[in-house]
């Protein structure tokens, strides 16, 4: 007599691809840097999952650029962009399976007088 074949366990697999799942999910970061009342410095950062040229949830440029527009600062500009990894022409090895990130550098607001840690001492005159 045989015995039965054995079936695959459904479970672990599916089990494995949720925590694939939720692993490959992106993320982002946000911080700022204050130079006058008005005006400072920010840094965005993004993660993304690519498997099969599909890029999840988003590519790591837009959760960045994103995030930094979601913070609603005024005349928000990019200095400078960096993304890992970028072979150029063999960027296509990533898109099979991959992670990348993505750091935006950049200024926001309307620059004014730099703030000084010295106040004016009451009862003086400006130009004093």
């Amino acid at each position: 007599m045989q015995a039965p074949a054995r079936r695959p366990r459904r479970a672990p697999t599916l089990a494995a691809c949720a925590a694939a799942m939720l692993l490959a999910s992106a993320c982002s970061s946000l911080e700022f840097k204050r130079d006058t009342q008005t005006s400072g410095t920010f840094t965005s950062c993004g993660w993304a999952f690519t498997i099969l040229s599909f890029d999840i949830p988003k590519t790591a440029e837009q959760i960045a650029r994103e995030n930094a527009s979601d913070a609603n600062l005024a005349n928000t500009q990019v200095t400078d962009v960096l993304v890992v990894p970028w072979l150029g022409p063999l960027d296509w090895i990533f898109d099979i399976l991959g992670v990348r990130y993505c750091r935006i550098d950049g200024t926001w607001g309307f620059p004014g007088p730099v703030e000084r840690g010295e106040s004016a001492s009451p009862g003086s005159k400006p130009g004093s």
